[in-house]
C-alpha cells in the first residue's frame, strides 16, 4: 500500500521539490498551496492538491479533510512547509505584520498539524516534519518577526515531540539556511507592503544594503531545494529518523556556535553578517 503524505506550500521552490521528489520514491503525495491558481496548476502537473491557507480555520480543516479523501482515507506523513518572511528591524514592524507572520508561520500550521495529529492517533501513527530554519535557534539582524516566529516553531514542535511519545508519531525539524527558492521575492514583497523604510531610524541601511541583497540573487553557501528533499526523505522513511536536521553549511556551523559560544560573542560574531 502507498504511503501518504501532505505537503504545504507547494506552489513553487522547496515544497514544488518535495512533491516531485517523493511522488518518484512511491508516495502518494498531497500537495496544497494557498492560491486556487496554484492548486490549478499543481493539478494541470497530475498532482492531487488542496487549497490551505494557514490565515483561515475554514480552509485549514476542508483542506485537510480533502486531503484525507484524496489519500483513499489515510495519511501517512505531513511535511509543513509553507510560511513567508517578513524583512525588518524589530522597531519597524508594525503590530499587523508580526501578526501575519505568526499567523502564517505558527498559527495556521499548528492549526493543521492539530488535525493530522488526531488522524495519525487514530490509525496508530504517522511522521510530522516542521521546516523551521537556522533562524529557529540563532538570531539575524533584519528578520525579526521570521527568527520570532520560527523560535516560537521550535518550542512548540519540541514540546509536542515529548508529549506524542508512544503514540507511534514521529516528529522532525529541518533547519535549513539558504536554499534557492522564492522565499526571498514573497519576503521582499512583504517588506514593501509593511515597512516604511524612508521614516526609519535604519533608513540608509536599506537603501544600500537592502537593495545591494535584492539584486544580488544568491546568498553565500546557498543550495539547492533537493538539499531539502534528501533530509526530507529519510524524515519520512528511515526506521529511525533524527529530531533535527541541518541543511546548508550556516545551519551545521550555527548549531555548534550557539552551543559553545556565550551570548555576547554570538551577539559580536551576528553583528558583522
Amino acid at each position: 500500500m502507498a504511503r501518504s503524505v501532505l505537503v504545504t506550500g507547494c506552489s513553487s521552490g522547496i515544497g514544488r521539490a518535495a512533491c516531485e521528489g517523493l511522488r518518484a520514491r512511491g508516495w502518494t503525495v498531497i500537495a496544497s498551496a494557498r492560491q486556487e491558481a496554484d492548486v490549478a496548476g499543481l493539478q494541470a502537473q497530475g498532482f492531487a492538491a488542496v487549497r490551505i491557507d494557514h490565515h483561515d480555520s475554514a480552509s485549514i480543516a476542508a483542506g485537510f479533510d480533502e486531503a484525507v479523501a484524496l489519500a483513499g482515507g489515510r495519511i501517512d506523513a505531513i511535511f509543513n512547509n509553507a510560511g513567508h518572511g517578513m524583512p525588518g528591524a524589530a522597531e519597524d514592524l508594525p503590530r499587523g505584520a508580526l501578526e501575519e507572520v505568526f499567523s502564517s508561520n505558527l498559527f495556521g500550521l499548528h492549526e493543521l498539524t492539530t488535525h493530522a495529529i488526531r488522524h495519525m492517533r487514530a490509525q496508530g501513527g504517522g511522521r510530522i516534519v516542521q521546516h523551521s530554519s537556522v533562524v529557529g535557534f540563532t538570531a539575524l539582524r533584519w528578520r525579526a518577526a521570521y527568527v520570532a516566529s520560527k523560535h516560537a516553531l521550535e518550542g512548540l514542535t519540541n514540546t509536542m515531540r515529548i508529549e506524542l511519545r508512544g503514540t507511534g508519531i514521529h516528529v522532525a525539524i529541518l533547519n535549513t539556511g539558504p536554499v534557492t527558492s522564492g522565499f526571498r521575492d514573497r519576503s521582499m514583497a512583504q517588506f514593501d507592503r509593511w515597512i516604511d523604510a524612508e521614516a526609519s531610524p535604519h533608513a540608509e541601511f536599506y537603501r544600500v544594503k537592502w537593495t545591494a541583497r535584492r539584486e544580488a540573487g544568491r546568498d553565500a553557501f546557498e543550495l539547492g531545494p533537493e538539499a531539502v528533499v534528501a533530509k526530507l526523505i529519510h524524515a519520512l522513511e528511515s526506521p529511525r529518523p533524527r529530531r533535527r536536521y541541518y541543511i546548508t553549511t550556516p545551519a551545521y556551523v550555527a548549531a555548534v556556535l550557539t552551543r559553545i559560544l556565550p551570548d555576547a560573542a554570538q551577539d559580536w560574531i551576528i553583528a558583522r553578517l
